[in-house]
């Protein structure tokens, strides 16, 4: 019964993710805010329209494909008997575990992604990745996410031999700075495939220094990425801390805005640096956490869940398996608060750059982001209060508008 019970929660953790897939899929025939009917031609919409359908039938395919793979390997007990081909040792074995999830997860997230960059996106014109490189991408994110892994696992084993039950706070604290390290990690990480250049000296980057100088704001530096390698699709970012501070364009984004829209992008994430959104993230993440802390107690706190799945002990590897199992009944609460939290930052940048004056600049970015990004002009409410972290282009087009009105 004990095996029973945890396959059905592995399920309603699948079956979550299948209900927001079906309703973005039945979205796309919501009507188009009338504040965004310049941004897609009649074309254009029906072409968004079946690129929509494409990928969302692929994430319902897959989310099925992923849960019939969960319930497969918790049935047969092949956890257990994988980490058995792996010796006596407990440590070996934990690392037997975590082996067999990633290459399932490499084999299913790869053919997904297979098809999704190199099939749905080459069709639609967005993607420039080449085989070499998606191989190499592939690569690099599977051993990079083995190595993560194992050192969360290895961090619970130590934890909680060490300190028993007091490993809920310990382990919060510890993930917490570990998460931190990484952040202030991604900009030297980030570089390992990609390419970053200084912003070549000019009028743009005067402009955008201007702006950083308005507010004693200090960078590493402004950098461009040549995304274009990979897609045709536009972004910018704010990322790292202190010294390591540094705001990323893609390439494809100053290629296809002007100046004044790069501006206005370029001040939304100021604004984001200005309120140390990315900081706040960090230390509202420290509550989900405390939340995955108190599942991995639970998790390691009965033994009778491994003797179910073939293990004669407690395996920490298999802990770490039951914890997304377990997280999947909590996270779409805690998605939901920390979603409405970044939507919530995402209208504070948007205010900070009317507050630069580029407020109609905005508007035109916004919707030049969206036109080449393909995004959808009329998402769901579920989904948009259950996983966007950024709020609906025509919500967003309304605050700008509203606190141009403001300043005036």
């Amino acid at each position: 019964m004990l095996k029973i019970g945890i396959v059905l929660i592995a399920l309603l953790g699948s079956l979550y993710t299948l209900v927001l897939n079906i309703v973005e899929h039945r979205s796309a025939n919501n009507p188009t805010p009338e504040n965004l009917s310049d941004v897609y031609d009649a074309e254009t919409y029906q072409k968004w329209k079946k690129y929509s359908a494409e990928g969302c039938r692929l994430n319902i395919i897959f989310a099925v494909i992923g849960a019939l793979a969960t319930v497969a390997l918790l049935f047969t007990d092949a956890y257990a008997l994988f980490a058995g081909l792996f010796g006596e040792n407990p440590y070996a074995q934990i690392f037997g575990v975590v082996l067999l999830e990633a290459i399932v997860g490499a084999v299913i997230g790869t053919v997904e992604s297979y098809i999704s960059n190199m099939v749905i996106e080459q069709k639609y014109g967005f993607n420039r990745t080449r085989m070499k490189t998606f191989i190499f991408d592939r690569i690099r994110s599977t051993a990079l996410g083995l190595a993560l892994s194992c050192a969360l696992v290895y961090l619970l084993a130590w934890v909680h031999s060490a300190v028993g039950a007091w490993m809920i706070l310990i382990f919060a604290a510890v993930v917490f700075a570990f998460t931190l390290v990484i952040s202030f990690l991604y900009p030297i990480l980030s570089r390992v495939g990609n390419k970053f250049v200084p912003l070549e000296e000019g009028e743009l980057r005067d402009r955008l220094m201007e702006l950083l100088t308005k507010h004693g704001y200090k960078v590493k530096a402004i950098e461009v990425m040549d995304a274009s390698r990979r897609t045709t699709k536009l972004n910018a970012y704010f990322t790292g801390f202190g010294k390591l501070k540094t705001i990323v364009l893609y390439d494809n984004l100053v290629n296809a805005m002007t100046p004044d829209e790069i501006c206005a992008v370029f001040a939304h994430e100021l604004g984001h640096g200005l309120h140390k959104d990315v900081l706040k993230g960090q230390i509202a993440n420290f509550g989900n956490l405390i939340v995955m802390a108190l599942v991995a107690w639970v998790a390691v706190s009965i033994p009778e869940l491994y003797e179910a799945f073939g293990f004669e002990w407690i395996n920490y590897g298999f802990a770490y398996i039951l914890i997304g199992i377990f997280l999947g009944l909590v996270q779409p609460i805690t998605s939901m608060i920390m979603n409405a939290r970044s939507r919530a930052a995402e209208y504070r940048a948007d205010r900070q750059s009317v507050k630069e004056g580029y407020g109609e600049a905005m508007i035109s970015a916004l919707k030049k982001l969206a036109k080449e990004n393909f995004a959808h002009l009329a998402p769901s409410k579920l989904n948009v209060v259950m996983e966007y972290s950024h709020p609906p282009l025509s919500r967003r087009i309304e605050e700008v508008e509203r606190e141009m009105k403001k300043v005036k």
